[in-house]
């Protein structure tokens, strides 16, 4: 339902407030502002959505709105904030009063989003023909609105920092949170970062209008509104004000469901929400993280160790836009470069705050996840994949080449019953549904049955049944999932990719290929016959090679050319050559080692 209303007025007043439109001639202002329409679109009313006509082009007065867009899963994801002094519908300008359809008349092009408010919003919108005029007296403003599409066409493979959140309401649910010093601790770490915050209580915000927030946003690069979760009105007030609602709560309590009492907060609708699990000392539990998320509706988990230190830093990265996502992709034996990459990323003192990847990319990323250091990590990939072969018990095929009885142990004997949401650093895996052809994200759950699925190579492994699901590798439908990492946070996305080269399969075992038992006879039950690389090739390879490219800030790519994806035992080689093609990529964008190296991100990307 449309929450909004039209009026006809002069508004030229108001057009002076916006920066973008500020030389624009006086004459030229009043006659487009006799012509401008003004609009009210409460807190979760719609301004327009997707596929309709558009006619118009708006500017954003006062509030926020929200860009949304559907994904190749059908599903609603959301894009970014639009916010004061901005323009929203301005395709139509480029498009509008074109043939698209060749029927010979021109019509208007449908919008390609989604537009909300996610706060009470006062937006001014113009017809074509009266921005036409504003551009007639002032043709700057058709460059300065070029460079706006531009970087908007590009905001979904590149990070845009105007997209990210920047009210951020945190929210207690027990009295025993100090809420108010666990503020004071993000405030100074986001300053630390050299970004501008300001932290407001009740007594501070309560019976403020509208005006006062934006005014704080304006002002300030991050804002930080608390409560206490209640019925109360500057709760209320709180939520609906913010970009993104932060949850606290004590990992050793149980949370009600659902937890927090109903309002019309945008924010809440558009899961636009994250728990902060606190850790009182004793680590101990009183329910599994996933509860957490349903019981909030939260989308992401982040857990908080003590007052300030790693966990404190990371939020504060998250609040300011400058996380750091490491994307890891596919690619069998070549994936153990991905261990060269992390520990280049570490010598540098590159923070990694979400981390996440498909097949054996995603075993990797779940190490890091974990909150290994490199000897751990060495250690246990050693020990489950290069000491003997992962993939070596051999049956005849009937829904795999391999039992998988060895991935099996192997997974349960290094990740044991670890849960996604209790690991150190935010991770997803993905697989692929034979069942619908779509991609599972796995986030929640066990992780090594995620990993399981996410490793199971079509033919090789069997397929995972997850209820009336059946899961196989992620490689399949998307093996370096940028687009994944892209949406589970705003920052930075650092990707490796090791299938952007030729497979080096053996021409000569394919011309005269021997018998299964000849081949046995050869080789014994531990090397992997041919057909295990054809079908590993076959899962990995992608049309679309420059897929993720233009999606990361830091695109890695070991050289691994004389490596098969099935050469379990070439383990040093690839490490080193992750490492070295890591230390490379991070030179060419200057990220040096600085005492605080997020700055360096910020400042060099």
């Amino acid at each position: 339902m449309r929450m909004f209303r039209n009026m006809k007025l002069d508004l030229t007043p108001s057009l002076k407030a916006i920066a973008f439109l500020k030389d624009v001639p006086a004459k030229a202002m009043k006659a487009a502002g006799r012509e401008a329409s003004w609009f009210c679109v409460p807190a979760g009313g719609t301004l327009f959505l997707r596929n309709e006509p558009a006619d118009m082009i708006y500017f954003v007065l006062s509030g926020a709105l929200g860009a949304f867009r559907a994904n190749p899963n059908g599903q609603t994801e959301f894009v970014g904030h639009i916010r004061p002094g901005e323009p929203v519908g301005e395709m139509a300008l480029f498009l509008g009063g074109i043939d698209l359809d060749g029927d010979g008349a021109p019509e208007d092009a449908p919008h390609t989003s989604s537009i909300y408010a996610l706060r009470d919003s006062e937006i001014v919108g113009f017809s074509r023909e009266g921005w036409h005029k504003l551009v007639k007296s002032e043709p700057e403003l058709l460059e300065q609105m070029i460079r706006i599409i531009l970087r908007r066409v590009g905001r979904e493979g590149q990070r845009n920092v105007s997209s990210a959140p920047k009210v951020f309401t945190m929210v207690a649910t027990s009295p025993t949170i100090d809420l108010e010093l666990r503020a004071r601790a993000l405030r100074a770490s986001v300053e630390a970062l050299g970004k501008k915050a300001i932290v407001v209580g009740e007594s501070l915000g309560a019976d403020k209008p509208a005006a006062y927030f934006d005014d704080l946003e304006q002002r300030h690069d991050v804002v930080i509104l608390i409560s206490t979760i209640g019925d109360t009105r500057w709760y209320r007030l709180s939520v609906r004000q913010a970009d993104r609602i932060w949850v606290v709560g004590r990992a050793d309590a149980k949370p009600s469901n659902p937890l927090m009492p109903d309002d019309d907060s945008p924010a809440r609708e558009l899961k636009l929400v994250d728990v902060l699990l606190l850790h009182p000392g004793d680590d101990r539990r009183a329910c599994k993280p996933v509860e957490w998320l349903e019981a909030a509706g939260a989308s992401r988990l982040f857990h908080w160790q003590g007052m300030d230190g790693p966990n404190c830093d990371r939020l504060a990265r998250v609040m300011a836009g400058v996380s750091v996502g490491l994307i890891l992709s596919g690619g069998g034996a070549r994936a153990y470069s991905h261990i060269g990459v992390v520990r280049a990323l570490r010598d540098r003192g590159v923070p990694i705050d979400f981390v996440g990847g498909a097949s054996m990319g995603a075993v990797i990323a779940a190490c890091v996840a974990m909150g290994w250091d490199d000897a751990e990590i060495d250690m246990r990939i050693r020990k489950a994949f290069v000491e003997s072969n992962p993939l070596g018990d051999y049956t005849l095929p009937v829904v795999g080449m391999v039992k998988g009885v060895r991935v099996n142990a192997r997974l349960k004997e290094h990740f044991g019953d670890a849960e996604i949401g209790d690991l150190d650093i935010p991770f997803f895996a993905t697989s692929t549904n034979l069942m619908t052809g779509t991609q599972r994200i796995h986030r929640t759950g066990q992780l090594r049955d995620a990993l399981r699925a996410t490793i199971s190579l079509p033919g090789i492994l069997p397929p995972v049944v997850d209820g009336k699901d059946l899961l196989v590798d992620g490689a399949v439908l998307n093996n370096f999932p940028v687009d994944v990492m892209r949406d589970m946070h705003r920052g930075f996305v650092i990707g490796s990719d090791v299938t952007r080269q030729p497979e080096g399969l053996k021409i000569d075992e394919f011309e005269k290929p021997a018998g299964f038992f000849r081949w046995v006879a050869r080789h014994g039950f531990s090397s992997p016959p041919p057909i295990a690389g054809v079908l590993m090739r076959s899962a990995t390879i992608r049309a679309d090679t420059e897929f993720g490219r233009d999606m990361t800030d830091v695109l890695i790519l070991p050289e691994l050319a004389e490596t098969e994806l099935r050469d379990w035992e070439n383990y040093d080689a690839c490490v080193e050559s992750g490492y070295q093609a890591a230390l490379l990529a991070l030179d060419e964008t200057s990220m040096v080692t600085l005492p605080r190296p997020e700055t360096a991100l910020l400042t060099n990307l």
